[in-house]
C-alpha cells in the first residue's frame, strides 16, 4: 500500500487577526455615525422647541445611518468582508484537508 504524503494548507496566522480589525474597525465607525447622527437630531429638535424624545431621535439616526454608513465608509466595508473571506478560505481550506486526512485512515 503506498501512502500518500499531503501537506496541509498554507494558512496565514494573522489572517483571523486582520479580519476581526478589519471588521472591529468597520463596527467602531457605523457606531460613531449612529451617535453622532442621534446627537445631531436631537440637537435640531431641541433649537426648534420641538419636545422629540431621545429614542425617536435614536430611532430615525439608526434609519438613516445604516445606508448612509453603506455609502459613507466604502473602503471599511470592502475591507472587512474582504479580511473575513479570506480568513474563511482558509478555515475552508484546513478543514477540506482535515476531512480528507481523516477519510484515509
Amino acid at each position: 500500500m503506498s501512502e500518500q504524503i499531503s501537506h496541509s494548507p498554507q494558512v496565514d496566522p494573522q489572517a483571523r487577526k486582520r479580519a476581526n480589525k478589519a471588521a472591529a474597525i468597520y463596527g467602531l465607525y457605523r457606531l460613531a455615525l449612529f451617535i453622532v447622527l442621534t446627537v445631531v437630531i436631537q440637537g435640531v429638535a431641541v433649537l426648534i422647541d420641538a419636545p422629540v424624545p431621545l429614542i425617536m431621535s435614536a430611532l430615525l439616526a439608526l434609519i438613516v445611518a445604516f445606508p448612509l454608513s453603506m455609502l459613507i465608509f466604502t473602503k471599511q466595508r470592502v475591507a472587512a468582508t474582504e479580511a473575513l473571506a479570506q480568513w474563511k478560505a482558509q478555515r475552508t481550506a484546513h478543514k477540506q484537508w482535515i476531512e480528507d486526512e481523516l477519510a484515509q485512515r
